[in-house]
């Protein structure tokens, strides 16, 4: 008796908890994801030198705080009101540029740049931009900064004098990135490491074509009219200039081979003497590496070349770690891996690294010689930090399970080391490089530990290929029962530089996933071949043929769903954006009948429609791949829509530009096909802010009404 009293009063506990669980909301799953819903975490953590402490801010970014790693203790360095009182406004927050020691930091606030001294809480102003200035590029040590206006380079010397570098007539872009931030590309201006030089980038776009975006908050309405280089028209021409802020002389660094070649990865040596250019030709099947002159501009040498069949794409620059010696990354043995050159013979010393995994990129180097790295490892879900000697060659992993991101301190004893899981929210420690735990920082709780939420489910699939494991997320609702079958909608993006399955918080899943979950839905995803993080063969298949191999992938996830006898396998959704709308509409239209419906946004559906820079990689130029580009067009397959099929856009797409979702109605009306169409006006190309609610309430309830 006693047992069954006891029996019924974990039941009635169980059902007390269950019933005080909150259901989650789409609107909070859309807005609160990053916000209310965030695991807790360490604040703009950075290092103070010549410590055993570093910085981080306050949860409410008002207080810059110092955390000894020996003891644990906190102290408050500065608050906004301080700060206030010694710059003369008040800060939104502390944005810590930089620490010059361990009793000064370089604060910026807006457009202007102080040395703030802590230990009399004292302040000098040191250099501020104009109002108007974009893409800010500070140099701390000599004081100056880089900027643009416009589509013109400007500088703000050590005396605060304004210096415009160029000039451009209409056309000419400086100072901006440039290939459409292809080629690792994310900023147009490079300070010297000294700040006697800036290096920048600059385009003339004047044969490239002219595309019109219609702004609706005019009356009458206006054009906005971009730069849009579409595959196998002209493009932009692009250099690299370096100005001497010496002596006011600025020279260019123009393409070897054709004026529409690619200029990338613009890099300088410890002494900046030297510039390095990762040259692209258009084909993107041949990249140079060039050593040039930093005072003149002439080219030294080439120092190394690569070509492959499908494409070669460099997406870092040269890394020196010492006078002579630097780094290039490369993934020609099919797995991004570092080698060692020598600046002065431009000779390969040795290759550095030798993994069957993917090297994402490079943290630092300590005076042991050990050059610091991330990468997958093992596992290419995950992200891992490790070291690789460079005259042993011996590779040590500093980290375990999960996906890590880690700021070391200057030099690089020790290492703050955040990081989460599919089942850790985020977890924080300061470690030695060696291993060993310094101090426990924070353990965070599940932000949604009282919402009513779903479980996921990890595991591979073989590909198409039968050989290639795929990597899988299937997220199951709450009161999941396995005699029920379940409709499933299938989330896809597949393209190149992108992975949806990670082993961190919620694997990387939005939570509208979980909210659909919630709705008696199940929701998978699966990352095809072409894919990010699994080297050059898994991710070149797709080479001329977009959408095929991915396709066949994604129909391999099909059939294990199909497998699963929960899953009713005449009820499956898919739903996409960009690539992933590309792929949702090809699905919907070259598969037939796979899917009972399909929400497709941005979708490409025509790659001469896309840009140069990326299609061309992929796709060769039109007229190099004319069966490719027949192939993939989705305008020749309308007449085999077997479903509902809802197309969105952004109408201010400047990515993937409307005329891919229009040209694509008009195949459907000229084939006397019906579908939906709903466009989000004056958005770009996503639907971003408050908007994205209703975006997704759009996508879900299309699929919740039609899945059936």
């Amino acid at each position: 008796m006693k047992k069954i009293i006891q029996s019924m009063f974990l039941l009635f506990i169980c059902i007390n908890v269950n019933a005080q669980k909150t259901e989650l909301t789409l609107k909070d799953a859309v807005m609160q994801q990053y916000r209310a819903f965030y695991p807790q975490r360490s604040v703009m953590v950075k290092w103070i030198p010549n410590s055993k402490s570093y910085a981080s801010l306050s949860a409410d970014y008002q207080t810059l705080v110092k955390t000894d790693i020996n003891s644990g203790n906190k102290t408050n360095l500065i608050n906004t009101e301080e700060l206030a009182k010694i710059t003369g406004e008040a800060p939104g927050y502390i944005n810590v540029v930089s620490w010059k020691n361990e009793n000064q930091f370089y604060l910026q606030n807006k457009n202007k740049f102080y040395l703030i001294n802590l230990a009399d809480k004292s302040g000098t102003f040191l250099n501020e931009a104009p109002a108007e200035a974009e893409n800010i590029n500070f140099h701390a040590a000599s004081k100056q900064i880089a900027y643009t206006v416009a589509n013109n380079l400007f500088l703000v010397d050590a005396k605060k004098e304004i210096k415009q570098i160029t000039a451009n007539k209409e056309g000419t872009v400086s100072g901006q990135a440039i290939a459409r931030s292809e080629f690792g590309i994310t900023n147009g201006i490079f300070w010297s490491p000294q700040g006697d030089k800036i290096g920048f980038y600059q385009k003339d776009e004047s044969k490239v074509a002219d595309y019109p975006l219609l702004n609706i908050n005019d009356t009458p309405g206006s054009l906005n009219s971009i730069k849009y280089p579409m595959a196998g028209q002209s493009s932009e021409q692009g250099k690299a200039g370096v100005y001497n802020t010496q002596n006011g002389k600025t020279f260019f660094i123009q393409p070897t081979g054709d004026k529409e070649d690619y200029i990338t990865n613009f890099g300088w040596n410890l002494d900046g003497s030297e510039v390095y250019i990762a040259e692209v030709n258009r084909d993107q099947n041949h990249t140079k590496l060039i050593q040039y002159n930093g005072f003149s501009g002439e080219m030294k040498k080439i120092i190394l070349e690569e070509k492959n069949d499908k494409w070669t794409e460099p997406e870092s620059p040269v890394y020196f770690v010492n006078d002579q010696d630097f780094i290039w990354m490369s993934e020609k043995d099919g797995f991004m891996n570092m080698y060692l050159y020598n600046a002065i013979s431009g000779k390969l010393v040795k290759q550095l690294t030798t993994n069957q995994w993917v090297i994402t990129g490079i943290e630092g180097y300590d005076d042991k010689g050990n050059i610091y790295f991330t990468g997958t490892g093992e596992k290419p879900t995950e992200k891992h930090y490790f070291k690789v000697n460079i005259k042993s060659g011996k590779q040590t992993q500093l980290t375990k399970e999960g996906t890590h991101s880690l700021i070391f301190n200057d030099d690089f004893t020790y290492m703050f080391d955040s990081y989460s899981s599919v089942t850790i929210p985020n977890i924080e420690k300061v470690m030695s490089t060696k291993g060993k735990t310094k101090l426990n920082v924070l353990t965070a709780k599940n932000p949604l530990e009282n919402i009513q939420m779903g479980t996921a489910e990890y595991g591979t699939i073989k590909a198409a290929d039968k050989k290639t494991d795929l990597h899988y997320r299937l997220i199951k609702p709450s009161n999941f029962d396995s005699n029920k079958k379940y409709p499933v909608l299938v989330y896809v993006y597949g393209g190149p530089h992108a992975q949806l399955v990670t082993n961190s918080w919620y694997g990387g899943a939005s939570l509208w996933m979980y909210w659909m979950a919630e709705q008696d839905y199940l929701v998978f995803t699966v990352d095809n071949r072409g894919s990010a993080n699994r080297g050059f063969e898994f991710e070149s298949v797709i080479h001329r043929n977009l959408g095929d191999h991915e396709m066949d992938d994604q129909l391999e996830g099909v059939k294990f769903l199909k497998s699963l006898p929960y899953v009713d396998g005449n009820r499956l959704a898919v739903h996409g954006w960009s690539f992933g709308g590309f792929m949702t509409t090809s699905l919907m239209l070259r598969q037939p009948g796979t899917f009972t419906t399909g929400v497709a946004g941005g979708p490409v559906t025509d790659w001469k429609y896309y840009e140069i820079m990326y299609g061309e990689r992929y796709m060769d130029r039109p007229a190099q791949n004319k069966e490719g580009y027949e192939k993939a067009s989705l305008m020749n397959y309308v007449k085999n829509l077997d479903g509902n099929l809802l197309l969105i856009h952004g109408t201010a797409d400047d990515v993937v530009v409307m005329q891919h979702n229009l040209a694509l109605v008009k195949a459907f009306i000229e084939a006397e096909v019906q579908m939906d169409f709903f466009p989000y006006p004056m958005h770009p190309h996503n639907v971003r802010g408050k908007d994205r609610v209703h975006l997704m309430t759009k996508v879900l309830n299309y699929v919740l009404e039609h899945n059936k």
